[in-house]
């Protein structure tokens, strides 16, 4: 893990390999380690990789009264990019991650090669459905949330909950499902359609969040982008990792050409 500082951000990563860049972002309520094994095999294929944890997730960081939201993680995240000297990379995102994503690629086009976007938001369907209860938790039983989110979500997630684990993560859980905002993307329709960057949409054909024909198909549709379904639930990086790496690798080496 490295950290980084910028400004009113402090934002822990993981890097690997060299080779051209991929971006890699996690969503709600995950952390870098969604990715821990898809990043490898992306190295190995020769790809120099960069996960970090969004802000205010995981080991990420803001400043005191600086929101978290996907408007503010765009930011973040292209700030990042100009940090490390990346004109141009893929990007790869998952779950509101893809949001952010979404947001990068409207605010600065000509700084995103290829986009990938895994079981994620469509306009204002971010299934917020799903994380009401997290929204309305309260602060003083926040270190009951991670028992019961790991209960709920299964034992893949465990590791990755672990993070939020205790009072001050259960804390910083809740404040980051309260700045969840779908509005966020509810008018970008039309601008991500007229982007025509190459993309392509992965989803697991048992997501209980967003399912295939509801989101997956209408945004692959609106990206002019191929939709591959693999068999697995919300969290394909981990249900699916080997298809999963094996679809990025193929999908970036074409766009490489």
């Amino acid at each position: 893990m490295a950290i980084v500082e910028l400004g009113d951000a402090r934002i822990a990563f993981d890097e690997f390999g060299t080779g051209d860049p991929v971006l890699l972002l996690h969503g709600f309520p995950a952390t870098r380690a969604l990715w821990s094994q898809v990043a490898p095999r992306l190295a190995e294929a020769g790809y120099w990789v960069l996960a970090p944890d969004l802000v205010g997730y995981g080991e990420s960081e803001s400043a005191p009264g600086v929101g978290v939201g996907m408007g503010n993680q765009a930011r973040w995240m292209l700030t990042l990019l100009e940090r490390f000297g990346i004109r141009r990379t893929a990007l790869v995102a998952h779950d509101v991650g893809t949001a952010a994503a979404q947001l990068m690629l409207v605010r600065a086009p000509e700084r995103i090669r290829a986009l990938v976007l895994m079981d994620g938001v469509y306009g204002s369907e971010w299934a917020m459905e799903a994380v009401a209860s997290i929204q309305s938790w309260e602060p003083e039983q926040a270190a009951r949330l991670v028992p019961v989110l790991t209960r709920r979500l299964g034992k893949t997630m465990r590791e990755i909950l672990a993070a939020y684990e205790g009072e001050e993560g259960g804390r910083r859980l809740i404040r980051a499902a309260r700045d969840l905002d779908p509005s966020e993307t509810a008018d970008v329709l039309e601008e991500l359609k007229h982007r025509r960057v190459p993309a392509l949409v992965l989803w697991g054909d048992r997501d209980p969040f967003f399912p295939v024909d509801k989101v997956a198909r209408p945004l692959a549709d609106l990206l002019g982008a191929e939709l591959r379904v693999f068999p697995g639930g919300h969290f394909l990086p981990l249900d699916a990792a080997e298809s999963v790496s094996s679809a990025l690798c193929a999908f970036l080496a074409k766009e490489g050409q």
